[in-house]
Formats: C-alpha cells, sequence, structure tokens
C-alpha cells in the first residue's frame, strides 16, 4: 500500500512557481509513495462561529478529510510580507479546529518556499515552521529548501533546469529517508 504525501501549495495564482515546483516534487516521489494535492483556495476563513454541527463548511469538511488521509506533508509557499499567504495561514486553522481535533499531528513534513527574490522566501519559510512546531508536525531539518530567484530556473514551458532538480531530489530522498524514521 502506498504512502500518501499531502501537498499543500500557498500560492494560488494559475501559473505559480510554487505550482510548477511542487509538481516537480510529486515527481520525484520514489516507488510506494504518491502525492496528492490538497485544494486550500476554497475554504472560508476560519471562524469559531461556524464550527456547529450543520452549519461546518463543506470544504472544511472535505479538507479535514483530505489531510487526515495522508501519511506526510509537503507546503510550497511564496513569501508575503516575510510570512505565508493568508490561504496557507487560513488552512493551519481550519485543519487544527475544533480544538482536539487537529489533522495535522504526528505527519512529517517539508517546507520548500520559492520566490523570485534571492533570499528565497526565508522569513515565509521559518513562519510556516514556527506554526507546525505547534500543530506537532514534525519537519525535515536538513537540507533547507529556500528557492530563489526561480524565473532563471524555470523555462517558458515550466521546464526545471537539471541541476535544480537534482537538487530537489535530494530534497526528495532526504525527506523519504526522515518519514520512514517516524512512520511505521
Amino acid at each position: 500500500m502506498s504512502k500518501k504525501i499531502g501537498i499543500l501549495v500557498g500560492s494560488l495564482r494559475k501559473d505559480s512557481y510554487n505550482k510548477i515546483v511542487a509538481k516537480q516534487f510529486a515527481e520525484l516521489l520514489p516507488d510506494g509513495f504518491e502525492a496528492k494535492f490538497i485544494q486550500i483556495d476554497d475554504l472560508p476563513f476560519y471562524n469559531e462561529d461556524l464550527e456547529v454541527e450543520g452549519s461546518v463548511p463543506e470544504a472544511w469538511t472535505r479538507f479535514r478529510k483530505d489531510v487526515s488521509d495522508v501519511d506526510g506533508l509537503f507546503f510550497f509557499s511564496p513569501e508575503y510580507n516575510r510570512s505565508v499567504p493568508a490561504a496557507l495561514k487560513n488552512a493551519l486553522d481550519v485543519g487544527s479546529r475544533p480544538m482536539g481535533s487537529s489533522v495535522w499531528g504526528g505527519k512529517p513534513g517539508l517546507v520548500v518556499t520559492v520566490s523570485p527574490g534571492g533570499p528565497g522566501g526565508f522569513g515565509a519559510n521559518h513562519a510556516l515552521r514556527q506554526s507546525l512546531v505547534f500543530l506537532d508536525v514534525p519537519t525535515l531539518q536538513q537540507p533547507e529548501a529556500y528557492i530563489g530567484g526561480i524565473m532563471n530556473l524555470v523555462d517558458n514551458d515550466g521546464h526545471i533546469a537539471d541541476g535544480t532538480v537534482e537538487f530537489f531530489q535530494t530534497i526528495t530522498d532526504k525527506y523519504i529517508e526522515f518519514f520512514n524514521k517516524l512512520v511505521k
């Protein structure tokens, strides 16, 4: 039985670099692992007033089930104002509620930030990691995945430069080692 890796992409833009990178990582998963892209763009903002039987938004229920059904997590995010986009933070909040029913706990995570700028989304990477610590998502520490200058690494057809794909493979391999230590 394949292990499922849930992929959450913080950028909602149709042609986002983060989506291109996420698809590449999905292709690099080894046999025995499969990628499941988890939709976050339709989640209403978390509001505890909606957390009432019969009123819970259908998108929240679907999202929570999708995250519950995976064994590990890949997060891809741009950096907005030194942090993660609102859609990704909202997904973390929706998945962590109601209190005591978080869908995140114990699932090994990988954080990849992708940016046109040189720092490669450093601020977003660390802001996301801070939330994941609280949500009990053990996260791969090395190699770090700050992908800066992305527009120079992707051609007009969305193909990523070979050397960069090799780096992505190294990250993926390390994640799989990390995952296998935590998930039996």
